[in-house]
């Protein structure tokens, strides 16, 4: 029988036919419902063709199926769900083909298991790794089928120096702190328009921190302001705007360079980083309606960065400062005191942390030379990984749905979005932002609205952008 191809509705005239043999034809393709109609045939050989592939929907209908044979042909892959609806499966053979055995085979095997039938799947012809090695010898747990990817949205206008997310009233926010424009800009989700859209802003001429604090129904915005006249916002209810309603340590705070939100024994606080020789980084905790300084730290030392986390049970905070290199407290005692220093780590712009698999890990910034990533051991963190990053004043760790990912940001090359692979416990490379290209990015943070999930990357030297997080399924 010479046929070269198999349309839809080929066999509409003969209903009633239990068996077709196709063997030694010159097929290449096999369409949606080419069996549509065949309602009661049992058994179906298609052998020794040429079929290279075959649509998804080309078994459609053929509830009455128990034997199939599509042995020797050309089949690199077969789509994904070919075989549903077929529940009268008893024997079905796949052998002699050369499959190529990525992520195109991994619902085959995954479905294999879950089928009352023998099943025949020979072996595979690629990638060259596991070339001759039987399909039914591959473990579907080892593929790595999931991608991601971060594609562009939106552009906010102004330069900004930090990005902040936090959730109020049930609504998730964004907060950015906008020197040249002189605000601290919260921009919200518009579900109409289906992007992001200001909310409200406070004046802060020379910003440089926004730090956003819930508390019930109240929210608290700390405005870290370059040459003094830090401010505290404060907002008592949700139908109320934001007002300011202290000055925050004039005599301390004279240069900030970043700001953080910790709790201790219960209370929030605050940490401000002071990049003055005058001031110093200072600790301010609440104290009836206002925040008050609690304790001064590493006075002298030009903090450029401040970072708040938990080792061994108990709160610690992280300072890198332009003369140093970066110092690790512990709480103790109702204060911070010096625990040790962090070794291997000169000119450590900026820190951020992350966990991971019960691991505590460092992202350490670094202008000139090699940023690094730092594993505490339970005495001290200790190298793990180097990465180039001239030009970089933020390395940003962030877990976005399933993926840990860190983004090197840099002034003079693309930003650099890495991904933590668990079974190696590194960062991976996942790929760069842009375009547009990112100008002086100096910090991200992420966000999910309405299911969807969202990367703002804020530029001091040009707008923000916001880009789209998108998850891949390589397998379908």
């Amino acid at each position: 029988m010479g046929v070269s191809q198999l349309k839809a509705g080929s066999f509409m005239k003969m209903p009633s036919l239990h068996l077709l043999l196709f063997t030694s034809n010159t097929f290449s393709v096999i369409e949606d419902d080419a069996f549509s109609g065949l309602s009661y045939l049992q058994y179906l050989f298609i052998e020794d063709n040429k079929i290279g592939s075959i649509s998804k929907n080309a078994l459609r209908g053929l509830r009455s199926l128990t034997h199939l044979s599509l042995a020797n042909n050309h089949l690199e892959a077969l789509p994904r769900f070919l075989f549903r609806g077929l529940d009268t499966l008893t024997h079905v053979d796949l052998r002699g083909n050369p499959f190529q055995c990525d992520c195109r085979v991994l619902w085959l095997l995954q479905w294999v298991p879950t089928v009352n039938a023998s099943v025949g799947l020979g072996a595979c012809a690629g990638p060259s790794a596991v070339a001759r090695m039987p399909l039914d010898h591959l473990d579907p747990k080892k593929f790595q089928c999931r991608a991601i990817e971060l594609s562009w949205l939106q552009t906010v206008g102004e330069a900004a120096l930090s990005v902040e997310a936090f959730s109020y009233q049930g609504e998730p926010h964004m907060i950015l702190a906008q020197p040249f424009a002189g605000r601290c800009l919260i921009l919200v989700w518009d579900y109409s328009l289906q992007r992001f859209r200001p909310e409200e802003e406070l004046s802060a001429p020379s910003v440089v921190s926004c730090k956003p604090l819930v508390l019930g129904p109240r929210l608290f915005i700390l405005a870290a302001r370059l040459w003094g006249g830090s401010h505290l916002w404060s907002r008592a209810s949700p139908d109320l705007r934001l007002a300011p309603t202290q000055v925050l340590a004039p005599q301390r705070l004279l240069r900030p360079n970043d700001a953080e939100l910790l709790w201790l024994d219960g209370q929030p606080c605050f940490v401000v980083a002071d990049a003055s020789k005058a001031g110093s980084t200072t600790l301010l905790c609440r104290d009836g309606h206002g925040f008050y300084p609690r304790q001064s730290l590493h006075a002298w030392h030009r903090d450029t960065d401040a970072e708040a986390l938990e080792l061994d049970g108990r709160p610690h905070l992280l300072l890198a400062s332009a003369s140093q290199r970066p110092v690790l407290f512990h709480w103790f005692g109702g204060r911070f005191e010096r625990r040790t220093d962090i070794p291997e780590a000169e000119d450590v712009y900026a820190t951020k942390h992350f966990q991971a698999g019960g691991d505590v890990f460092l992202c350490l910034t670094r202008y000139i030379g090699d940023s690094m990533v730092m594993r505490w051991d339970g005495s001290m963190f200790r190298l793990l990984q180097q990465l180039p990053s001239r030009g970089a004043h933020v390395f940003q760790p962030l877990l976005i749905a399933r993926d840990q990912l860190a983004i090197l940001g840099s002034d003079f090359a693309f930003s650099q979005v890495f991904r933590l692979e668990p079974d190696k416990g590194i960062l991976e490379p996942l790929q760069e932002l842009g375009p547009p290209a990112l100008v002086a990015p100096r910090a991200f943070a992420q966000v999910t609205v309405a299911g969807r999930r969202f990367l703002f990357a804020a530029c001091f030297k040009g707008p923000t952008q916001i880009y789209q997080h998108h998850e891949l399924d390589l397998s379908a």
